[in-house]
C-alpha cells in the first residue's frame, strides 16, 4: 500500500472529544490513497475569517460637525478578551465618547462595548474607562495642548487594523461656534447636491 497523503493540520482550538475523521480508501490502478480529513478543522476554516480580513469601521459622525479637528493621533486600546470579541462583531459605539487624562494616562470614557454573548461571568462592563495606548511623546504633546482654553480630545473612528488589533483615531479639537456649524451643514448640502448631479 502506498504512503498515505498528509492529513490536514489540527487547529489548537479543535475539540478533540468531537473530532471525527473520515478515512476513504480509493484504489486507482492498484495504488491505494489514504485521505484523512478533520471535519471540525475544515468548519473552523470556513467560519472564522483571519483577523486581517476583518473589516470594521465605527465612526463618530458628530465629531466633524461639533468640532474643528486640529491634531490627529492613532491609539491602541487596552481591552479584555470579551471586549475585543464584541468589537470585532461590531457591537461598539463611540458616538458619546470623549478622552480624559487620569494620572498622566489618557483614557477613553463613555465608549460603549456591548457584553459578549458567550462571555458569561467573565463579561466586561459596557461603559468602563479604557486606557489608550500612545507613545510618551504623544501623551506629553496632548497634555500640553489641553492647557489651551477650549480644547478637548475626541475619538473619531474605531477599527481593526491589519494585524487584528483594535485601534481608535483621536483628535485634539476645538468646539465650533454656531455659525461654523451652519457653514458645515451648508458644505454638506452642497457636496450631497454635487454627488446627485454627478450620478
Amino acid at each position: 500500500m502506498g504512503a498515505p497523503l498528509p492529513a490536514f493540520g489540527f487547529s489548537p482550538f479543535t475539540n478533540y472529544a468531537t473530532l471525527f475523521v473520515i478515512r476513504a480508501i480509493t484504489s486507482i490502478g492498484g495504488a491505494a490513497l489514504l485521505f484523512s480529513i478533520s471535519i471540525p478543522y475544515i468548519c473552523n476554516l470556513m467560519a472564522q475569517a483571519p483577523k486581517s480580513a476583518i473589516k470594521l469601521n465605527i465612526k463618530n459622525k458628530r465629531a466633524t460637525f461639533e468640532y474643528e479637528l486640529l491634531l490627529h493621533f492613532k491609539a491602541g486600546l487596552q481591552l479584555t478578551g470579551t471586549e475585543i470579541k464584541s468589537i470585532r462583531a461590531g457591537k461598539a459605539s463611540i458616538a458619546e465618547a470623549f478622552c480624559v487624562f487620569v494620572k498622566d494616562e489618557l483614557y477613553i470614557r463613555n465608549m460603549t462595548i456591548e457584553e459578549y454573548a458567550q462571555g458569561n461571568i467573565y463579561n466586561h462592563v459596557p461603559k468602563r474607562d479604557r486606557k489608550l495606548l500612545l507613545k510618551k511623546i504623544e501623551i506629553n504633546k496632548l497634555s500640553g495642548k489641553l492647557k489651551d482654553k477650549g480644547l478637548t480630545i475626541v475619538p473619531l473612528e474605531l477599527y481593526i487594523n491589519d494585524t487584528g488589533f483594535a485601534k481608535v483615531d483621536i483628535s485634539l479639537a476645538k468646539g465650533k461656534k454656531m455659525y461654523d456649524k451652519r457653514a458645515s451643514l451648508k458644505d454638506k448640502d452642497v457636496k450631497r447636491d454635487l454627488s446627485r448631479v454627478e450620478s
